[in-house]
């Protein structure tokens, strides 16, 4: 039955409900059940609550979906290794898994990662291999590395295992606060907020889903003006954990049915982060305050809303500068 779930995971929609519960049940003990926090802020435009990802064992919700995806890879990615690419979060969280089953990794980064995320992987005992941002993005392409051929990829997103991993986040939502009105999830390349827009579609179809962008990189906004998978011209900037050149095809058949764009400035983004801290005392990165940035905008409704905090590692300078009110 698995076998028959995963050979589908290219057909286009929400990724099962059964998949995702079955996630939960194989991910319990090594995922944390992250807490669902009101926002300190009196005057927001809507009651906003915040489901902290960033308190997941790596800083991040990859975990979720890299727990799931190692423990069905099987004995081959054990005897073969396992390899992924990232700008840090999924690097982190496959090799934080991976070195808890003894499996060797390596990981794929931009050559302008964080030091902070690459601290943390060669902490989780993987091995880097650092290259442009544009080689890092024809392997999310093009699924291959030809040097690690003879290694297991984890995609960061476009697999069905992981995004029914991340998923379970969205069970845990509708758990804790079940008249949630909006659920707004930063987008990258689209494994978190699809993974939760399905297990809310299934759940509680009413529930609106937005998908957050930063301006500078905003291929999915760009997609549904269009009505197609789009590439686009990146900016790089300080939001390095969202906003890829594209949105994958196979992941466009998947969001356009699930997901509302929406996109946000730098600034506001730089906002979300300061006041997270200020009011609430959680430290974001930029991806991770984006959905704040989103609700704060008022674009989300008025109701009750909750935006994913979906991970919490920034580089030291970049949040000292952010909190000094400035924009790194």
């Amino acid at each position: 039955m698995l076998e028959k779930a995963l050979s589908s995971s290219k057909i286009p929609g929400p990724i099962s409900l059964k998949l995702i519960e079955e996630a939960r049940e194989r991910i319990k003990g090594t995922v944390l059940r992250t807490p669902l926090v009101r926002l300190n802020v009196d005057n927001a435009p809507a009651e906003i609550f915040l489901k902290l990802e960033n308190l997941q064992p790596t800083g991040s919700f990859k975990v979720r979906g890299a727990s799931n995806a190692l423990s069905l890879a099987g004995p081959d990615a054990k005897k073969r290794g396992v390899y992924t690419c990232s700008a840090g979060n999924m690097a982190q969280a496959l090799a934080w898994q991976a070195r808890k089953n003894q499996i060797p990794c390596t990981v794929i980064v931009p050559d302008n990662a964080p030091e902070t995320k690459l601290e943390a992987i060669r902490r989780f005992g993987a091995k880097i291999i650092q290259a442009s941002f544009d080689e890092v993005w024809k392997v999310v392409v093009t699924h291959q590395y030809p040097p690690l051929d003879g290694s297991v990829l984890i995609h960061p997103f476009a697999d069905i295992r992981m995004m029914a991993g991340n998923g379970t986040a969205g069970l845990e939502i509708l758990e804790d606060l079940p008249d949630v009105e909006s659920v707004v999830i930063p987008f990258g390349g689209g494994g978190l907020s699809v993974g939760i827009a399905s297990a809310i579609r299934a759940k509680s179809p009413q529930t609106r889903v937005y998908a957050v962008e930063p301006e500078t990189a905003a291929p999915l906004s760009a997609s549904f003006a269009a009505g197609s998978a789009q590439e686009i011209k990146r900016i790089p900037s300080f939001v390095d954990g969202i906003g890829g050149k594209s949105v994958l095809p196979e992941m466009w058949e998947r969001a356009r049915d699930l997901l509302l764009p929406l996109v946000v400035s730098l600034s506001e983004i730089a906002s979300a982060v300061k006041l997270l801290v200020e009011r609430n005392r959680i430290v974001a990165e930029g991806a991770g305050a984006a959905s704040v940035a989103a609700a704060m905008t008022g674009e989300v409704g008025s109701g009750k809303i909750v935006c994913i905090v979906s991970g919490g590692n920034i580089d030291s300078s970049r949040l000292a500068k952010i909190l000094a009110g400035g924009i790194p």
